[in-house]
């Protein structure tokens, strides 16, 4: 049993952070339920409306508070909508959450900031490159949708986890 402890700590560790982080998202989210999407998915979609514009489709959002979504009207046609799940926040609760699993002091923060901050792109490039196929590739809509995307964004996790464990949580501290 012995032996196992340091991995059940770090598992209890993970536990606590995540089921913290989820509940004050959720908290977050019930602030904002009379709203058609919260302050920070309109955020979002008001980026990627700008990455599009500057790609040469420009994109007026449509507030939709039946569907609690924003939609994206290119042009003269409406490719997505933006919900609540298309943030990234859920994505990066997990990450957070792990990042903290293997707690390494100060730069724990600094790597799950700019992981956040990483992630954050990520998910606008993805969103805007969504709906630009979904303008010109439309017979690829759905494949990239339900399976190249999320890869996108969760393939981003797991090379950011990778990383923080490679070169910071399992790296021996040099004695001074």
């Amino acid at each position: 049993m012995k032996d196992f402890l340091p991995v059940l700590k770090i598992l209890l560790r993970f536990v606590i952070i995540y089921i913290l982080l989820v509940l004050l998202y959720q908290f977050y989210l019930n602030a904002y339920a009379d709203e058609v999407v919260d302050p920070f998915t309109r955020w979002v979609a008001e980026q990627v409306a700008l990455v599009q514009g500057f790609a040469g489709f420009p994109t007026v959002l449509v507030d939709s508070f039946k569907q609690h979504s924003v939609y994206f009207l290119t042009g003269e046609m409406y490719t997505t909508r933006m919900v609540e799940g298309c943030n990234v926040i859920s994505v990066g609760v997990l990450f957070t959450a792990f990042i903290f699993a293997f707690y390494k002091g100060a730069k724990t923060f600094l790597f799950a900031v700019g992981g956040i901050i990483l992630l954050h792109i990520l998910n606008v490039l993805r969103i805007a490159l969504l709906n630009i196929i979904y303008l010109k590739y439309s017979q690829y809509e759905k494949v990239a949708h339900d399976y190249l995307f999320p890869a996108i964004i969760y393939g981003g996790v797991i090379i950011l986890w990778l990383v923080w464990i490679q070169f910071f949580a399992l790296k021996r501290e040099k004695d001074a």
